[in-house]
């Protein structure tokens, strides 16, 4: 079984592999303030809720935009695997052409969300994550990473609107029946859903004219499931893309040591 980690600032993704088919996946919450023991603790609780045998694991792969949690995570795979883990980063093979720049440069998230997309669907693409932050990664026919967007998150939009106003209250992130609504919470809601879908429809529209066709649009991330059914742009929710990709670049990895 191959584990794969995808480390993000809200959330930590976790998923086990046999072959090309994930056999389980789960998320835990990004924490600083947690150690190695407390994290290897949870993992391991996490595996055995699956029925994963740690010693059956031939290997795990780690993609991050946390840096602080990289070296913690790592031990703690080590720990429980007893084999280093692989970290996508300099020097790890990704196969990704990046237009007129260097994959270096890229979030690991952006890097191994597109390595997936151009694994598993049509060129050219945009590939929507969101997450804490939303991206839109642009795609090319030949495969080739042409840069992109990065907006808000959902929910970063929605810290930022009860903390800082003094009258709007927390509230759950239920779906509102509309758009127009009379309540202050719901008023919210159809701001959060029906904005940030606006707003994905709205960068689809202006990267498509920019790149002159009509791209396959994919989607990934925690909150998209919820989101996406709003936008009017045929749009692919593919949850398990990051975890996909992880995949893709270990195995890439493990024919070039081979």
């Amino acid at each position: 079984m191959l584990l794969a980690v995808d480390i993000g600032n809200t959330n930590i993704a976790l998923g086990g592999f046999q072959g090309e088919e994930i056999v389980f996946r789960t998320r835990l919450s990004t924490s600083l303030d947690k150690g190695e023991a407390e994290y290897a603790v949870l993992i391991k609780n996490l595996l055995d809720i699956y029925g994963v045998d740690t010693s059956k694991i031939e290997g795990s792969i780690i993609s991050s935009v946390v840096p602080p949690l990289n070296n913690v995570m790592k031990s703690v795979l080590k720990l429980l695997t007893g084999k280093m883990p692989l970290v996508v980063g300099p020097g790890v093979k990704t196969g990704l052409n990046v237009l007129g720049g260097d994959a270096k440069s890229l979030g690991a998230d952006l890097v191994v969300a597109a390595v997936a997309a151009i694994a598993k669907y049509p060129k050219p693409m945009i590939v929507i994550d969101m997450g804490t932050a939303t991206t839109l990664s642009v795609i090319d026919e030949k495969g080739a990473f042409r840069g992109g967007v990065i907006c808000p998150g959902v929910m970063m939009s929605y810290d930022a609107l009860s903390r800082r106003t003094a009258q709007l209250p927390r509230i759950s992130f239920d779906e509102p029946k509309q758009v127009i609504n009379l309540t202050t919470a719901e008023s919210m809601q159809a701001g959060l859903i029906y904005g940030s879908a606006a707003m994905i429809d709205g960068l689809v529209d202006r990267i498509s004219a920019e790149m002159g066709c009509s791209p396959t649009l994919v989607a990934t991330g925690g909150v998209s499931e919820g989101i996406i059914p709003k936008c009017h742009h045929e749009i692919v929710v593919d949850s398990d893309l990051l975890l996909d990709g992880l995949r893709i670049i270990y195995e890439k990895n493990k024919k070039t040591k081979r």
